[in-house]
């Protein structure tokens, strides 16, 4: 008879029980992770009823790949792109409540007399939510609509930045067995460091490889090459010192910037869903039944703490960012649970040994509850927030309703803000990746150069040759990027502003020479060093053209790989504008709209709902017409919309579905939209927007430009015209078309 591996037995017990546990749970309508724990405690040691499996071990390990493949599909659904578009009130909301938790969390552990690491877990168990028992409860209570639910999900972001973070910074405090200022600062610059390099790098050349090889890209080929890039960043990562979970959700998110991303997730859910269930099966594992008796006041205790706090917590976060407050209170009344990420931050503190061995099936347990209450809770929450509305006095709804509306003040920045943050991110950017490219050349090319060329020197040579001609142009790009040209004329137009400029080009200057001795310093003595810096300053001024078309070349790629998936549908799945006879609506934006706040290049109403809005009138400032991408939202703003009958009946109801929506009657402009495309000898081509005279000559809005597959929705006033330029016009009829045969190509 032949043996039979006891993995595979284990595998058998492990699945088939899963199995039934999960359809059990799905028949009682509760989320099929508690099924799994329940399969998890039935074949694990502590329960001797049941077959056990018989290499724990083994099993572990398998979880361990869950973990990585369920970090993996996290980042695919994450993309970078989402973290730039929550806006500010989620980002303030999020980030109060996480640091609310930790704190109680701490404070709670320390009240119940336990060591500081459980302590410090704790307050990292409790500080994230559950995204999969959130969207699950809200699909079936069918909220998903609400702004509530849309200040939740961007604050579900930012807890799974959190909390990869949080692994890093957990693995660090676990090692040192201590709370070390200066170690924790350098983890988090370390930390960054690496995000900021693999992302930039894995966008480079990651996206532009696929499509290159896309039609050799079947179902299968994709799937081991997917699983093959995961496994790789995992690797990575681990040799730069961190989880193996960070690689995963890295690649992860550098994938999610591909047109490959939603096939990507597709095939690999299946294998997500197999080793994250033996992954939900080894947390059942670890449960002892004897703990949970014995901790069943901590349990109560904890749980009731976690529904309180995350209720404050969450509810103050979004007061301070400016939510009105039943907004508020529905969002935090979603969030009183803990999930997925809280089991992962629990494991790590298992398989590193520093946590005491009740903490775990607590955080599981206390998972349990909050599970089931957490429906009840976004059901009772309009009714909560009638009883506080009720008892809370006058004085105090109307400082709320005040603050409310001045937190979405304008607050436009000055052109000396625009300027200095503008500088601050590319010093940051390119001593990043100069730092970077300087440490792979330093520490890995060198040596294989060494192997091949017997003359140290000649290696050296060689190596800090072609390591600075691969950072030169990021090195221009330092010192001639030309950032917010507006912004800069603005200020050297004013004598006194003429000074502080040039000192910030000298500044970036001296910036590049610091990075260019750093190289050199890393491979030469300084007396070498010192007169290879005078060297390549001439050289540079003698090769700048060709130093600013190779990074031009660079960042054209970049960019055009991070906007590969909105370039994709914009040639694929365009939504043509055909012109159709439109009529414009007048509406004012209420308080509480989900619009208030925001900017119109993140609402993407063109792209969403097909309006565009051509005008806004605030107050007694003046008309804004054809408003630009960054142009916000205020409260009592009049804004002027462009669509069908159909178009702007689903537009007013995304103005605000929960408080209701005033519009103004139809104004009588009766218009048209029409695209005109430049020709070659077009007087328009090298023309800006603001010097074209098209707003007179046809009385109407630029509000689009189709450019080489890419479209630039309500583009700037200083856009300069291009040719084969698909201009889109929105105006009189007669004029556009007069405008028409002046500039489409000759047929």
């Amino acid at each position: 008879m032949n043996h039979l591996p006891h993995l595979i037995s284990d595998l058998a017990l492990i699945l088939i029980v899963a199995g039934v546990t999960t359809l059990l749970f799905k028949q009682l309508k509760q989320p099929v992770v508690l099924g799994y724990i329940l399969a998890g405690l039935i074949v694990g040691p502590k329960f001797p009823l049941f077959p056990t499996i018989t290499e724990i071990e083994n099993i572990r390990i398998w979880a361990d790949i869950g973990v990585i493949f369920l970090l993996f599909t996290l980042g695919l659904e994450f993309s970078f792109k989402k973290l730039v578009h929550i806006g500010g009130a989620a980002s303030v909301t999020g980030l109060t409540e996480i640091f609310a938790m930790l704190v109680i969390g701490f404070l709670v552990g320390k009240i119940l007399g336990w060591p500081t690491m459980d302590c410090i877990f704790l307050g990292g168990i409790l500080s994230i939510a559950s995204t999969t028992i959130i969207i699950r409860t809200f699909d079936e209570l069918g909220v998903k609509k609400k702004k509530f639910a849309e200040l939740v999900f961007g604050v579900l972001i930012i807890e799974d930045l959190v909390a990869v973070v949080l692994l890093v910074l957990l693995s660090t405090i676990a090692v040192s067995r201590e709370f070390a200022g200066v170690e924790m600062v350098l983890s988090i610059v370390k930390l960054a460091f690496f995000l900021i390099l693999w992302f930039v790098a894995g966008i480079f050349f990651i996206p532009s490889f696929l499509s290159k090889v896309k039609k050799h890209l079947n179902d299968e080929t994709m799937l081991v090459l997917s699983i093959g890039l995961c496994l790789t960043m995992v690797l990575l990562a681990s040799q730069a010192g961190f989880s193996p979970a960070l690689g995963a959700f890295i690649m992860g998110s550098i994938l999610a910037e591909t047109i490959q991303a939603e096939r990507i997730d597709q095939i690999i859910t299946p294998v997500k869903d197999l080793f994250g269930a033996v992954f939900f099966v080894s947390v059942g594992m670890l449960i002892d039944p004897s703990i949970l008796v014995e901790y069943a006041l901590p349990i109560l205790l904890i749980t009731v703490v976690l529904i309180v706090s995350k209720v404050l917590s969450v509810t103050t976060g979004a007061l301070i960012s400016g939510q009105p407050l039943k907004t508020s209170m529905r969002a935090a009344m979603s969030m009183g649970q803990i999930g997925e990420f809280s089991f992962i931050i629990a494991t790590l503190g298992v398989t590193l040994n520093v946590t005491s061995k009740f903490l775990y099936p607590i955080a599981v347990a206390v998972s349990a509850i909050t599970t089931f209450t957490t429906p009840y809770m976004v059901k009772s929450a309009g009714r909560f927030y009638n009883v506080v509305d009720r008892r809370l006095p006058k004085s105090w709804k109307k400082v709320l309703v005040r603050y409310s509306t001045g937190a979405q003040s304008i607050n436009n920045a000055s052109d000396w803000q625009l300027i200095i943050r503008s500088y601050l991110l590319l010093v940051l950017f390119v001593a990043l990746i100069v730092a970077g490219i300087i440490f792979l050349f330093r520490n890995y090319v060198l040596s294989e150069v060494i192997l091949v060329t017997p003359d140290m020197f000649v290696a050296i040579c060689i190596t800090a040759f072609a390591c600075l001609v691969i950072i030169s142009p990021f090195l221009w790009a330092l010192v001639n990027r030309k950032l917010h040209p507006v912004a800069f004329a603005n200020l050297w137009a004013n004598q006194r502003f003429r000074g502080p400029l040039l000192v910030l080009r000298f500044l970036r200057i001296g910036m590049a020479i610091v990075l260019v001795s750093a190289l050199l310093i890393s491979f030469f003595p300084i007396y070498i060093s010192i007169f290879c810096v005078v060297g390549l300053v001439l050289l540079s001024v003698k090769f700048s053209k060709q130093i600013h078309s190779y990074y031009l070349k660079i960042e054209d790629r970049f960019f055009h790989n991070f906007n590969s998936r909105e370039i994709h549908e914009a040639q694929t799945h365009r939504r043509e504008l055909a012109p159709w006879d439109a009529h414009i609506i007048q509406y004012t934006v209420p308080v509480g709209s989900r619009m208030m706040g925001e900017r119109l290049g993140e609402l993407e109403l063109r792209e969403k709902l097909g309006v565009n809005v051509a005008m806004i009138k605030r107050g007694e400032l003046p008309v804004i017409l054809a408003p630009g991408k960054q142009d916000k939202i205020f409260p009592g703003d009049k804004i002027f919309v462009i669509g069908t009958d159909e178009q702007l009946d689903e537009f007013k109801n995304y103005l605000d579905p929960e408080y209701g929506s005033e519009s103004v009657e139809k104004t009588e402009y009766k218009i048209v939209l029409k695209k005109v495309e430049l020709d070659d000898d077009s007087p328009l081509i090298g023309v800006a927007i603001k010097d074209s005279k098209i707003r007179e000559v046809t009385k109407g809005l630029v509000v689009g430009i189709e450019r080489g597959g890419r479209r630039l929705l309500n583009p700037e006033s200083d856009t300069v015209f291009e040719a084969k330029d698909l201009v889109w016009l929105v105006g009189d009829s007669k004029s556009i078309s007069e405008f028409r045969k002046d500039h489409q190509p000759k047929k």
